[in-house]
């Protein structure tokens, strides 16, 4: 059960100086996160959709300009939205947004060769609106101009286009995540296991402020916080003194005659997270991930493979595509029923949008009920507008976005009740609709225009609904209007992409973006016009196979569901079968298990008290992974040292 703080009763919870402070940070972060990882290449902050910086800076705030202003230090209700800022601005730097971006609207002319043929198949059929296309600017966005100013005249269009999409497509999260928050929140009480940790950071002492919060007092706390600090800081100080031991907590086991492994690895965050995740979703998530490797290792044994090539991210598993589509078919459930299950509280966001009814209370929200049901709309017609300028069919185009909302509703749910600092789909919209419906459905230009869905909805390690739904919970201690809320975190939003947008284009012309990071300038560049050329080389139609692995997802999806509802002895949640098929669970179900152990165990011989007594230890772990994370990035970026990384995911 989740634990939810009374209200901040200060007379004004948002103020001005929270907002500023929190646009401030997020100006940090915008220029600190594509510094860190492009230029020291060390601990990747924005790499996951836990927002490590905004931790880290929550935790450097509290400790420095909190102590220092003593009594007139901030109100709980004031971190929550300094937090909150900090959390989405840090989903957009360099996963989230602007790194796959920039690459991905530059890297077809750039790469373009006689023996990939892009320049027949693919460069016909793009929209001139949605790349650069000078090949000047392109080249020495890549190989750096040192003394050249940046070509804004060239980046402007593009990049106002792609704004503009960005924009709607916010508009659209912002406002579903927003109709959502009272059911998931209030109603059925989700325990958000991410906003734990900054919940216990910011709670005050009973009926007074100290400048230092009890938190920090804690001694559990500080052993579950030196625990993964000293490990990862033994590691990083491995790589300036090679007589410092390099540790590892990771081993792998081959299973079914080498057809299956499993990875054995302690993931500090997932310990930590998973302690207050319920004890029948953390056995789930632990239970499903090792059924889908038995099931993986049958499906090789007998020779099940799906040969479709649905594009990065999908299908990649060594049955190709087929975890791909169950995965979908539960999301498409989970999704649904969570609506379904939410009709009561839906028809009365719809009675106070459409007829203004006054017997619905809407104050707690950060957009009212008719702000966010309109926003809602606007926003997806005008993300579909968008979709079929850039040459998806109009008919396809509804689909698309059915896909897309499925994955990142049905993800926010994942993170908002697992816990997850990292999950990923195994099939992105791209393709889903490939799959769905075919390329000669979608014609050339739609193909193309397919590939470059691939920029916003392609790699999903970071995605913006998790944070707006940590962010939106942890709302829930702001008393009064919180319609203030909404403004902040649109204002960081802005900050984060304008700014982070503009340090990478300066690093680019300086340095030249192939000497950034490979990955994300050799690699994800290519993605879009390799995705759509080959599959416009080798058409394919829809897939009847397809489409039943789907239905197979959603069928066990729904069954679990049904028995969970009509049994209650029943022990194993849907949740789990939804994500076990995802990458990340490999490295993480073991974490997952050992925490589950321990938090039964601590339960049936200690109790509730022993309990809540315990989590100030695990909170202090999962902190203590993202301090470790952010000192030696600051320390690496004084020293020089580069490529010394801290997982944060």
């Amino acid at each position: 059960m989740s634990t939810i703080p009374s209200p901040d009763n200060t007379p004004a919870a948002i103020t001005g100086r929270s907002i500023l402070v929190g646009a401030a940070l997020s100006l940090v972060i915008a220029i600190g996160i594509p510094y860190g990882s492009m230029v020291i290449q060390g601990s990747r902050l924005g790499l996951s959709s836990a927002t490590p910086a905004a931790f880290f800076l929550l935790f450097v705030l509290l400790l420095t300009i909190q102590v220092a202003l003593g009594r007139w230090g901030f109100r709980r209700g004031e971190l929550v939205v300094i937090f909150a800022m900090m959390a989405v601005a840090t989903a957009i730097p360099t996963r989230g947004v602007v790194g796959m971006l920039l690459p991905m609207i530059t890297g077809t002319f750039y790469y373009a060769t006689p023996e990939n043929q892009w320049a027949d198949i693919v460069h016909p059929f793009l929209s001139d609106w949605m790349v650069v296309y000078d090949p000047a600017a392109v080249k020495a966005f890549y190989e750096g101009t040192k003394g050249s100013a940046i070509p804004y005249d060239v980046w402007l269009k593009p990049l106002g286009r792609w704004f503009a999409f960005y924009a709607a497509f916010y508009a659209t999260i912002i406002a579903a995540i927003s109709i959502l928050r009272r059911q998931w929140v209030d109603n059925e009480r989700l325990v958000f296991p991410l906003a734990q940790v900054p919940l216990a950071m910011i709670q005050d002492d009973e009926g007074k402020q100290r400048s230092l919060k009890p938190f920090f007092r804690n001694p559990i706390m500080w052993c579950g916080l030196l625990l993964p600090f000293l490990f990862n800081s033994t590691n990083a100080l491995h790589h300036y003194f090679n007589f410092v031991p390099s540790l590892a907590l990771q081993t792998s086991v081959e299973l079914f005659s080498r057809t299956a492994s499993l990875n054995i690895r302690i993931n500090f965050l997932m310990f930590g997270f998973a302690y207050f995740i319920n004890s029948n979703i953390a056995f789930s998530l632990w239970f499903f991930y090792l059924l889908h490797v038995i099931q993986e290792s049958i499906f090789r044994y007998i020779g099940i493979f799906s040969p479709e090539e649905l594009g990065p991210w999908t299908g990649s598993g060594p049955v190709g595509a087929i975890m791909g589509h169950q995965m979908m078919g539960a999301l498409i459930v989970l999704v649904f029923y969570g609506l379904w299950t939410a009709r009561p509280h839906l028809k009365n966001v719809l009675r106070k949008a459409l007829w203004g009814d006054d017997r619905i209370d809407d104050s707690a929200e950060i957009l009212s009920y008719r702000a966010a049901f309109w926003l809602f709309i606007g926003g997806t017609s005008a993300m579909g507008f968008w979709l079929w300028k850039s040459g998806i069919p109009a008919w396809i185009v509804p689909f698309f976005l059915f896909s897309s909302l499925v994955i990142f509703i049905g993800l926010a749910r994942v993170i908002a009740e697992a816990g997850m600092p990292t999950v990923t789909p195994e099939m992105v919209p791209a393709g889903f609709v490939v799959s769905g419906v075919g390329v000669p459905a979608l014609g050339a230009p739609g193909m193309v225009a397919t590939g470059y869905s691939l920029v916003w909805a392609g790699d999903l390690l970071v995605f913006m609904t998790a944070p707006l739904a940590n962010s939106l919970r942890l709302g829930s201690a702001i008393s009064g209007t919180r319609r203030r809320l909404f403004w902040a975190i649109v204002a960081a939003i802005l900050i984060s992409l304008v700014v982070s947008c503009w340090f990478m284009l300066y690093l680019a012309y300086r340095d030249g973006a192939i000497n950034l990071h490979p990955q994300y300038f050799t690699g994800f560049a290519r993605y879009p016009s390799d995705f759509a050329a080959k599959k416009l080389a080798n058409p394919t139609g829809p897939s009847l196979v397809g489409w039943l692995w789907t239905g197979f997802g959603a069928l066990i999806m729904g069954g679990l569901m049904t028995a969970r509802h009509f049994f209650v002895w029943w022990p194993f949640h849907p949740l789990g079968f939804a994500v076990s098929t995802g990458w990340v669970m490999n490295s993480i179900w073991f974490s997952i298990f050992l925490a589950w152990l321990i938090k039964i165990t601590v339960l049936k011989y200690g109790g509730p008290r022993t309990y809540l007594l315990t989590r100030p230890f695990f909170v202090g772990v999962v902190l203590g992974q993202f301090v470790a994370a952010g000192l030696w990035l600051v320390v690496d970026g004084f020293t020089g040292m580069v490529g010394n990384r801290t997982p944060v995911y």
